[in-house]
């Protein structure tokens, strides 16, 4: 085997055959032919990815593998790492897009001569596109032929998959492979919260031209800027840096001038001398050694030198440095930046002089860490002619909001559950009064305040949201806890006509009973499994299937092209994790949602079986126990050992119906605990802010 060969794991090879890792350890144990491992270790070997792919290919294992998840295992198996690999293929992809002529000369030749000139005709579009390799700190440098030839088997396969995708989408999917394979080594900026800082910044009057992000991290909060002249980047991760501007080459066009630069922004500061419309920044949070002793003279801290433990408060200043006079900058910032006493006289001098223009709370789950809500500030540079606001704009979208069946979806309730577009409408909507001239009042009951900047010049100079806006439900007011009252008493009535009628007993059943997998090999029923797919539709997730609430979550909006399992009515679907009993029928309202992460759907034959009748007997404690399995931290239902008994359509039909009925009493069950729970936090809210008179 060639010293530089490329290897693949048994969980590699298994995506590539689109199998089981318990398939693969058969294959070697049953074939005396299997490739031998030629690398990892004893209990994780690793394997030649051209031997793994041409005995998959005799075995007729291969012939269906999309060529993007062969590319994928190059990339991932690649001898120097899955980094540098993407380094290359993102180059490579860069000339293709720059000069799409040249490539086919250019793989004509031998490994080692294509290596050779590839390397010359990188070294023109690199300094084309990112400047001449003396400038200090450029992010990527030009791949010797020595480097490149590991790659060269990669790099065709690449070309021939861009041909199809296109050079971007290309990237995308192997970088969006990476981050997700890594997910501890990368602190991601989510594609909607990008979006929404992104929007916030284009809001203004001025057009944002020319943008940077100090704290690039993998390009998404630059990649989200529509049509800008210029995007500054600096990363202080070396392969991060150069993957970023990569990524952003091949999203931007060549009149947008791009600068990407490698080294640590607090210290050594790589544009200086700049003056952005826009800032963009997702700073780390809660940094010790971000430069506490070695910067306490730095120009930058006009508004107050940051304590050590406040290494946000220099990423602000940072940022208000590189503004010219009015442009705007948004800075993703964790709750705490905004109370802790140690940055107080900061804060104070931000208000005073015009400085700080709006602290927006976001949901939990907006953004790493998912377990906290998150603030957005959005800065304007003070300009020399113009007077201090004497307001500050306070959002708050970190409240549970009501879900279209009449639940509230929790705060905590994760990424999957957020709605995004409600949240950008509830932040724009607030900031766009905000700064529009002779503007309304920019109050939303609950929601958002313009808050004089005296009222804050206090001790703490707390400018957390929640301190300072009265919750959504005392917002409300006595008419909305009326309203919750009314929607109770008539759920309670509905639930007591809904009450199951008194059982009849009998002795236990002995029926002849099949498994879901038999069924499906039968061709009774259809098993598919969600969590792939883009596009702009809804997402019914796993915590929808178990609260009865309507499709919450979305599908990213870039990546690969891959369709979505959409549900249909009369589909069954039920939860693999967490080993609770939970099937869901797909009703009219719920049709064309995509199928989220973690859930089963099992579409039935409607000649052969009930749906109503399947989703019942799915949910029976036994059934439920035979069917799940053990883990360390989690138990997994395999809904192919799920069992049903044999009977005739008539009378699953008429099980059916019964099923169907207990269904509507638990949904009306749920529901009348929510609203019994919202009408006791209001009562609690109104007696103590005097709402609420105790008559």
């Amino acid at each position: 085997m060639p010293e530089n060969s490329t290897e693949v794991t048994a969980a590699g090879i298994a995506r590539l055959a689109g199998v089981g890792r318990a398939a693969v350890s058969n294959w070697r144990r049953r074939h005396a032919d299997f490739p031998k491992p030629v690398g990892g270790t004893e209990t994780s070997p690793s394997f030649a990815l051209s031997e793994v792919e041409r005995w998959l290919r005799d075995q007729g294992k291969l012939a269906e593998v999309p060529l993007r998840e062969r590319v994928w295992q190059q990339v991932a198996g690649h001898p120097a790492g899955a980094v540098p690999a993407l380094v290359h293929t993102g180059c490579a992809l860069l000339l293709l897009r720059t000069s799409p002529k040249t490539w086919p000369e250019i793989a004509a030749a031998p490994d080692e001569r294509m290596a050779d000139v590839l390397s010359l005709a990188l070294d023109k579009v690199l300094t084309a596109r990112f400047g001449p390799a003396a400038e200090g700190g450029r992010a990527v440098h030009t791949p010797s032929g020595t480097e490149l030839l590991p790659s060269v088997p990669l790099l065709r396969a690449v070309a021939e998959l861009a041909a199809g995708t296109g050079a971007g989408e290309t990237f995308e999917f192997l970088l969006g492979r990476q981050l997700d394979a890594n997910p501890r080594q990368y602190t991601l900026t989510p594609p909607e919260l990008a979006e929404l800082m992104a929007a916030l910044v284009e809001a203004g009057e001025r057009p944002a031209r020319a943008v940077l992000d100090p704290a690039a991290g993998t390009g998404a909060l630059l990649r989200a800027v529509a049509g800008p002249a210029a995007l500054y980047a600096q990363e202080t991760d070396p392969d991060l840096a150069a993957l970023t501007a990569l990524r952003l080459a091949l999203h931007t066009d060549t009149g947008c001038a791009l600068a990407a630069r490698t080294a640590d922004t607090l210290r050594a500061d790589a544009f200086p001398q700049l003056a952005a419309d826009a800032v963009l920044c997702h700073p780390p949070f809660n940094e010790r050694n971000w430069g506490h002793d070695e910067l306490a003279y730095d120009p930058r801290w006009e508004y107050g030198f940051p304590a050590r433990t406040e290494s946000e408060l220099a990423w602000v200043q940072h940022a208000l440095a590189h503004l010219r006079e009015g442009g705007t900058a948004v800075l993703l910032m964790p709750p705490a930046a905004a109370s802790r006493r140690s940055g107080r006289r900061i804060r104070a001098d931000l208000l005073r002089r015009g400085a700080l223009r709006a602290v927006i709370a976001l949901p939990a789950g907006a953004a790493p860490p998912y377990g906290i809500p998150l603030h957005l500030w959005v800065l304007r540079k003070p300009g020399s002619g113009t007077h201090p606001s004497p307001e500050l704009l306070l959002v708050d979208t970190a409240e549970p909001a009501e879900t279209p069946s009449g639940g509230q979806a929790s705060a905590a309730g994760g990424r999957d559950r957020l709605d995004w577009q409600a949240v950008h409408g509830a932040v724009l909507d607030a900031w766009q009064s905000f700064e529009s001239p002779g503007r309304p009042a920019a109050d939303r009951p609950g929601t958002g305040r313009a808050v004089p900047v005296i009222e804050l010049l206090d001790d703490d100079v707390d400018l957390a949201p929640a301190r300072h806006l009265p919750p959504p439900a005392a917002a409300g007011g006595p008419g909305e806890l009326i309203r919750v009252r009314e929607r109770l008493a008539e759920t309670l009535g509905r639930t007591g006509a809904l009450t199951p009628p008194a059982v009849t007993l009998s002795d236990p059943a002995h029926w002849p009973l099949t498994t879901v997998g038999e069924l499906a090999r039968a061709g009774a029923l259809q098993l598919r499994t969600g969590g792939s797919g883009t596009g702009p539709g809804p997402v019914l997730t796993e915590h929808d299937v178990l609260g009865s609430t309507a499709p919450s979550g979305s599908l990213p909006a870039d990546g690969p092209s891959e369709e979505p399992v959409l549900v249909e009515p009369g589909d069954v679907v039920v939860p693999v994790l967490g080993g609770g009993s939970a099937a869901r029928v797909i009703d009219d309202a719920t049709a064309g949602a995509a199928l989220g992460r973690n859930l089963q759907l099992l579409r039935p034959d409607p000649a052969a079986l009930d749906p109503w009748f399947l989703a019942g007997f799915l949910r029976g404690t036994a059934n439920n126990r035979q069917a799940s399995s053990y883990a360390s931290t989690a138990t997994r239902l395999d809904a192919r050992r799920l069992q049903l008994p044999r009977l005739p359509l008539a009378e699953q039909q008429r099980y059916g119906e019964r099923f169907r009925a207990l269904a509507e009493f638990e949904d009306a069950l749920r529901l009348a605990g929510r609203l019994g729970g919202q009408l006791v936090q209001g009562m609690y809210d109104g007696l103590t802010d005097g709402t609420v008179a105790p008559k």
